[in-house]
């Protein structure tokens, strides 16, 4: 029974909380409100942060051979419950369902009212974050500071089952090949009786039944389930996505007690030299940050939540980074059925309070309950950015600040990478990200690299990774924000002006960033300078990923750009703004990613007139094929309307960087200077069939 709909709330005052619970209490004056949802949406309740939920209902009593079990499936962020007047039991977590046993509650009567006690914490002190809500409750990804997310944010719904009852079920494809896929299980049961249990098991034509002499209480049993020759799942760059219906039913005396299902599929994911491999098939994953489709994750709707996966697809994309947060269910659908890889990561970051360790610890175990079976779900990554903001300008370099010793990273997350480690070992496990090498890690984690954004130019990160190339082995953010040219503040003042600070809040930037990107003096009007950052950002994003690939797998694996759709209207970073218009930077992202890519070294933004300038041709290939026939032609345009032309072919390696040529480009006019590059090939792969990139550097000359 789905009990979603029209429920009553109140704000949880002390003198109500006694007596909220009970059945025959009057509750017709109380605000109305819509689970799932977030009572944020009522102006009596908006700025509450805890709120007392009631809802009648009505539902035969139980027979005697059955019992009875309510799921709260999530919850921002804990929960007390009752029903008929008694205590039914707590909730911490806001991704993690919740179950409780209530048979004895519903024996006597056909009229119940069921009551929520529902508190969620304020963002608090951004270095000693004492909960579990990563993304949602993070101004700077959820874009809005001191937003609310209170609420049952999904559904709440009533099950029967026999007298014997699965508790937790889990799902693991721990290997895959073409010759045999093994599925590990997990199922925790109740047996009141004790006695024998026979738990049958479908999955891809595979019909599997194991035998337990169950005893009385709770039973945990693990078994595995080999299903031969199996259908591959691949990303969708490298193969299909057959995905197959799994149940598993639990029988005592002949009769099935209780089942669960779920979708699944075979693969295997490695992470090896900072690369991922699936089924064996090293691939160059590019990706995007995703946050919470909505700041109020109860908000977003399935329908928004695919969009999203799939214009994350349709831009050429391997992977989803979930940052710091566990997504609505339709994320990881979408993504199984697309192809899409999902990073995931766990609602932990900046600095955690020590008393989080238990939360974590036991929420990673939950995360791999709920999301173990997608085979899009590709890494579990502990905790983002576990280290200290720098508020305000210090005399230590904030890289020398993380590479200090940290409980946080030595204990936390250590703790948490054991727990998913035993959990479930068959996913690549990253501790933490942004962490350069350190004491006792010497190997570092990824990196997030924000060159043309806080300092330099996007130019300079591929002379920074031949300086250092650990530090591009995978980038897991990178990019640069925009504003909306709508935004109200770029009206007021005189320009330039204006009161910067509420700009760069509104935008979740910092001011210095904004105006390195963009300076506002160089512009007219706040309009205008608008546009300028727009460009500006899409021009980041370009040169960082044509950099990226250009080292591919020497040394750099992988990247997530940061990050697809601006969590509010003012700007951010994403290639989106939180309409889902797209800005420049989303066709700037797309051109990057495509499968095959010739492109230039850039040149200085001028250069001097009698200068000879060498650049530096690649082609970048991602297909798993070799492309023959291959043509790249560089045409020089000069100021004066004349053109060289030059041209080199030959036949291109599957999944390569080619340096094709050093490129003499003579600076001979002042005025605009341009290469245009061509690149024509065949792939034998009669889907690709014949292959063409373009790309253009320019420069002025003074």
């Amino acid at each position: 029974m789905d009990l979603s709909g029209a429920w009553r709330a109140a704000p949880a005052r002390e003198e109500l909380r006694r007596t909220f619970h009970e059945p025959a209490l009057d509750d017709r004056d109380w605000a109305e409100v819509t689970v799932p949802g977030h009572w944020a949406h009522t102006p009596d309740l908006a700025d509450e942060r805890a709120v007392l939920h009631r809802h009648r209902f009505s539902m035969p009593s139980v027979a005697e051979d059955r019992r009875r079990w309510i799921t709260l499936h999530g919850i921002a962020q804990q929960g007390d419950v009752w029903l008929n007047g008694a205590y039914v039991g707590d909730t911490d977590g806001y991704f993690v369902p919740h179950q409780f046993e209530i048979t004895h509650l519903m024996r006597d009567t056909d009229e119940h009212c069921l009551a929520v006690d529902v508190t969620v914490p304020s963002f608090g002190d951004p270095d000693e974050r004492s909960n579990l809500m990563g993304a949602i409750l993070d101004p700077q990804l959820s874009g809005a500071a001191g937003h609310n997310p209170g609420g049952i944010w999904r559904e709440v719904a009533i099950h029967e089952t026999g007298t014997s009852a699965i508790q937790h079920f889990r799902v693991v494809c721990v290997d895959a090949d073409q010759a045999r896929a093994r599925l590990a299980m997990r199922c925790v049961f109740d047996h009141p009786d004790g006695g024998p249990a026979l738990l049958r098991t479908h999955v891809a034509g595979i019909d599997h039944e194991l035998h337990h002499p169950a005893a009385v209480g709770e039973n945990r049993v693990e078994w595995t389930i080999d299903v031969p020759e199996p259908e591959l799942w691949w990303p969708h760059s490298l193969g299909e996505q057959p995905l197959h219906e799994l149940s598993c039913e639990l029988i005592v005396d002949g009769r099935v007690h209780d089942h669960r299902s779920c979708r699944t599929a075979f693969r295997t994911v490695r992470l090896r030299d900072w690369t991922l491999h699936v089924n064996g098939v090293r691939l160059f994953t590019k990706g995007i940050v995703m946050l919470p489709t909505t700041p109020r994750p109860g908000d977003a709707t399935p329908r928004q939540v695919a969009a999203d996966v799939r214009a994350a697809r349709d831009a050429g994309l391997d992977l989803i980074r979930l940052v710091a947060h566990i997504a609505h269910p339709e994320a990881y659908r979408t993504a199984d059925e697309l192809g899409m890889l999902v990073w995931q990561e766990m609602p932990l970051r900046g600095v955690m309070a020590r008393g989080v360790r238990g939360q974590a610890v036991r929420q990673a175990r939950e995360m791999v309950d709920l999301l173990g079976h997608h085979p899009s779900v590709a890494v579990w990554c502990v905790h983002d950015e576990p280290f200290r903001r720098q508020q305000a300008p210090t005399s230590t370099p904030p890289i020398v600040g993380q590479q200090r010793p940290s409980w946080n990273r030595a204990v936390l997350d250590t703790s948490v990478r054991r727990v998913l480690q035993r959990t479930d070992g068959s996913r690549p496990i990253v501790n933490h990200t942004a962490v350069p090498p350190h004491l006792p890690l010497l190997d570092g984690t990824t990196s997030h690299l924000w060159f043309g954004w806080h300092d330099g130019k996007a130019n300079d990160l591929a002379a920074a990774i031949g300086r250092l190339p650990r530090m591009g082995r995978f980038v897991t953010a990178f990019g640069a924000a925009s504003v909306d040219p709508q935004l109200p503040e770029l009206q007021a003042g005189r320009w330039p002006a204006l009161d910067w600070n509420p700009i760069a809040a509104a935008v979740g930037a910092r001011r210095r960033s904004l105006h390195h990107l963009a300076p506002p003096e160089r512009t007219s009007d706040g309009p205008a300078w608008a546009e300028t950052t727009r460009q500006a950002q899409a021009d980041v994003l370009r040169t960082t990923i044509e950099t990226l690939r250009k080292v591919k797998y020497r040394p750099t694996g992988g990247f997530c750009a940061f990050y697809l759709a601006d969590p509010g209207p003012a700007g951010g970073f994403g290639v989106f703004d939180s309409d889902r218009r797209a800005k420049p930077a989303l066709r700037a992202l797309t051109d990057a990613c495509r499968p095959v890519i010739v492109v230039g070294e850039p040149l200085p933004t001028s250069v001097g007139v009698g200068k000879v300038y060498e650049i530096a041709i690649h082609v970048v290939s991602d297909l798993h094929e070799s492309l023959r026939d291959g043509v790249v032609s560089a045409t020089i345009h000069h100021a004066d309307g004349t053109t060289d032309v030059h041209r080199w072919g030959g036949d291109l390696e599957a999944d390569s960087v080619a340096r094709i040529a050093l490129l003499s480009v003579p600076a001979l006019q002042p005025g605009a200077l341009k290469v245009e590059l061509a690149l024509t090939a065949v792939a034998d792969d009669a889907e690709n069939g014949e292959i063409t990139a373009h790309s253009s550097v320019k420069t002025t000359v003074s």
